[in-house]
């Protein structure tokens, strides 16, 4: 079996250096706010290009608290709205509705299943206050009309970079384009602790700041809360997991692209539609290669019996989520019929060229 994401292959790549670190992580005997943590968000911080990383317990709280801090600091308040992409994992507006923001919904484009940024002036009104633009499967949406846009409007750009940590556009790494970033570094991400984890990324000193304290129960100063704050932290040990791996990612994001390209340049069947390879490589860092097919769940039984592991991302949409009935008459054909035909394949740095191989051959004999 080929299997979608070999987690346990992807860590022992680098057993011994994860073993050291956690090893001495353990044995210093601090396991929150301490040096471990201390040292990943200034490595992270450096990589990403951006003034301030916040470790935080996971990347639904890391853009939970980017909207918590915009509302402590008066730039925001409940039953202000934020557009954000049709086409996204539903954490996307569960850090919104959280906060009791309201989510306004644009489709996506078809080709790259990122939001279409040209749709998005439509849906701006008195109460929107940012959009957020998620680099859907790890491949960047950004451009200078949405600068100019949120420029134009007085809007925060905030990006969910939970799929594409390491991408590139136009010099600059996502999670430093706009006005803060989320990431997620569940294990199955291109960089993936050992459990949950996650950090914000900003070049604002006052947002940085009130994220760090709402983290923290509200506390700059211990049992000093300024803030009617969560508890989410990264912890030491994930820390240093996540520090030690950071040093490998771009190289085991080459080793994604090179699996992508081959992909692109070797399946050829009239029935499975392929995305695109960006003009640019280093805007698409692959966390997924999503397909598209009219019978989608033909495909993927064809597949299981070739003995070859597919995933759905996604096979239900935000707005027809039971969690948001709201939202469940809004028509939404686009992201409807990229959530009916996707399926991803695997790709990850430890599939072998056996394995890369006998994916495109029996993709391609599908019929």
């Amino acid at each position: 079996m080929i299997k979608f994401l070999d987690l346990q292959k992807i860590n022992l790549l680098h057993q011994e250096e994860i073993e050291s670190r956690l090893l001495k992580a353990f044995r210093s005997g601090w396991y929150l706010l301490g040096e471990e943590v201390k040292q990943f968000e200034k490595n992270l911080s450096h990589y990403i290009g951006a003034k301030h990383s916040i470790g935080v317990a996971n990347g639904l709280d890391a853009l939970r608290l980017i909207f918590k801090a915009y509302i402590e600091m008066g730039f925001m308040q409940p039953g202000d709205e934020v557009i954000v992409p049709a086409n996204t994992y539903i954490a996307s507006l569960l850090a919104l509705t959280d906060n009791n923001l309201i989510p306004v919904l644009v489709e996506p484009d078809i080709k790259t299943y990122n939001i279409d940024i040209a749709k998005i002036e439509e849906k701006i009104t008195q109460k929107t206050k940012a959009i957020m633009v998620v680099h859907l499967y790890g491949q960047v949406v950004f451009s200078d009309e949405l600068t100019a846009l949120a420029q134009k409007h007085n809007l925060k750009i905030v990006e969910d970079n939970a799929q594409a940590i390491g991408a590139v556009w136009n010099g600059t790494k996502t999670g430093n384009l706009g006005n803060a970033a989320g990431f997620s570094f569940y294990p199955g991400k291109n960089l993936g602790a050992l459990g949950d984890a996650g950090a914000v990324t900003t070049n604002d000193d006052v947002l940085a700041k009130t994220i760090r304290a709402l983290a923290n129960y509200g506390s700059e100063e211990k049992y000093v809360n300024k803030h009617q704050g969560l508890n989410s932290r990264l912890d030491e040990m994930q820390a240093a997991v996540l520090d030690e791996k950071l040093k490998h990612l771009d190289t085991e994001n080459d080793t994604r692209k090179a699996i992508a390209k081959y992909y692109i340049d070797n399946i050829n069947n009239t029935a499975i539609m392929l995305p695109e390879l960006p003009k640019n490589s280093n805007e698409h860092v692959w966390h997924l290669f999503v397909i598209r097919t009219a019978n989608r769940d033909k495909l993927q039984q064809y597949l299981k019996e070739n003995n070859i592991h597919t995933l759905i991302h996604y096979p239900i949409p935000p707005h027809k989520q039971a969690a948001y009935p709201q939202l469940n008459g809004l028509s939404l054909p686009i992201t409807e019929q990229i959530h009916r035909e996707v399926l991803s394949l695997p790709i990850s740095p430890v599939l072998t060229t056996e394995e890369v191989q006998k994916v495109v051959d029996t993709v391609n004999n599908y019929q």
